[in-house]
């Protein structure tokens, strides 16, 4: 029998690696995306990332455990590599589609190119950052059970000790745990998603307006 406290804290051993992995992945794929987007070079960095992605996360990991030793190294690594590029790639595509006459007016007024990623292209691409992080999310938590394969702890526990004793029923609960886990989170970042992206209601509020006026005149 499973108590509520052993479940707590296999789900927070879960959020910790999966936390650090998403971390690390934006320490490195958030500057990258916003160069890659701001100066239009670099875009072989994008290609690459998505190029890694091809890699299982359980064999990369394998191969790591045998070249590093086991820890909490190995299993990192791997979903870095599963977080990176998501992030890099959204990132960068969000900078990148800032409206040029926003962009030439901005530079037109003197601001640095520190002033103008962060004053007028970031907000412009936080939509799409977000979506990129949604994306990292949801691929890094259901990935992260591959960190009880060496002998770490987190929701995979569940699902390795299951198969090793024959109790799938302790299987379907780590499978169900992991799901819930990647749902509350991805529900999580689409309010975030929601409050960084501009209002329909606005827009759709000006239009009429614009339009009246055209008739006046």
């Amino acid at each position: 029998m499973i108590d509520t406290a052993t479940v707590l804290l296999r789900v927070l051993e879960h959020l910790g690696y999966s936390g650090l992995a998403l971390g690390i992945a934006a320490l490195i794929a958030v500057p990258l995306g916003l160069y890659i987007g701001h100066t239009g070079r670099g875009s072989w960095m994008i290609a690459g990332a998505n190029a890694l992605r091809a890699l299982p996360s359980l064999g990369l990991m394998t191969l790591l455990v045998l070249l590093i030793g086991a820890g909490v190294v190995p299993p990192t690594i791997a979903l870095v590599i599963l977080a990176v590029p998501p992030i890099l790639s959204n990132t960068a595509a969000g900078i990148s589609v800032a409206d040029p006459a926003a962009v030439d007016a901005a530079r037109a007024m003197g601001m640095t190119d520190r002033q103008l990623l962060r004053q007028v292209e970031l907000p412009i691409a936080l939509p799409l950052v977000v979506s990129g992080f949604r994306a990292a999310v949801l691929q890094v938590v259901a990935t992260a059970t591959i960190a009880a394969f060496v002998n770490l702890g987190g929701i995979g526990r569940f699902i390795f000790d299951g198969l090793a004793l024959y109790d799938y029923g302790r299987v379907v609960l780590g499978a169900v745990l992991v799901a819930a886990v990647a749902l509350a989170l991805d529900g999580a970042l689409a309010l975030v998603a929601r409050a960084v992206t501009p209002g329909r209601v606005g827009r759709t509020r000006t239009r009429p307006d614009s339009a009246n006026e055209r008739v006046g005149e």
